[in-house]
């Protein structure tokens, strides 16, 4: 099922956006904000992107920018305003289409469809997709082995990326600092437990706000850690 984000202020607009497209077996999720908006394209996974022009906390224009400079997929732009200076604009920005309000649901479900359509042909047959864990802003991307946070990516080592990814791919499960060791290291851990205890330490300080109170990685103390779902 692919998964459009609606980026409009006009809630009553977004809402009947939303009701057609999920008609029309989309998943679909809104932003009001053009701040918000961005967040949740850079950090979240997405088919397409409906954009309204005017946006509060950054507009349209800005935040197709910047999506674009992150991400490739489709976004279609929408707004109440005719003059072919914004339509050149937002085209020129990255914009894949431009809608001009007022117009029939039914015409903007036709036109995703189609710019779905078009991708897939362009971009998605033959090509395999990355495999991509997602966990509340944290995206660790296996294929191209790169972690981002919030969008933005982090650097991380070899062992560090093995480590985090192996934690992620096996939520709630506590595992002690000898068993880490023993699968990442492929080694005896006598004597090198401390090897894992950096590591995580090293870990928390790229992908959580408060390494004191991580919301990923979390001690179990007496035992080892475990990454919370």
């Amino acid at each position: 099922m692919s998964k459009i984000l609606i980026v409009e202020d006009e809630e009553a607009i977004a809402d009947l956006e939303k009701d057609y497209l999920e008609l029309s077996d989309f998943e679909v999720e809104i932003a009001t904000r053009g701040d918000v908006g961005l967040q949740k394209a850079l950090s979240e996974d997405y088919d397409l992107v409906i954009l309204d022009l005017m946006l509060p906390g950054m507009d349209g224009f800005e935040v197709c920018k910047h999506i674009r400079e992150k991400k490739d997929m489709p976004i279609l732009m929408v707004s109440a305003k005719k003059d072919d200076i914004d339509k050149i604009r937002g085209l020129g920005l990255g914009a894949d289409d431009y809608i001009t309000k007022p117009f029939s649901p039914s015409e903007l479900v036709a036109r995703v469809k189609a710019h779905l359509s078009r991708y897939d042909r362009l971009v998605g047959s033959g090509t395999a997709k990355n495999d991509v864990i997602e966990i509340r802003g944290l995206k660790i991307d296996k294929t191209a082995r790169r972690v981002y946070i919030d969008g933005e990516e982090k650097s991380f080592t070899t062992k560090e990326f093995d480590l985090l990814t192996f934690l992620a791919e096996n939520p709630n499960h506590v595992y002690t600092k000898e068993e880490l060791f023993r699968r990442i290291w492929n080694m005896d851990s006598v004597g090198d437990i401390a090897t894992v205890t950096v590591h995580i330490k090293k870990i928390r300080e790229k992908v959580e706000l408060d390494t004191s109170n991580p919301q990923y990685i979390e001690t179990i103390w007496g035992v080892g850690y475990r990454f919370k779902a």
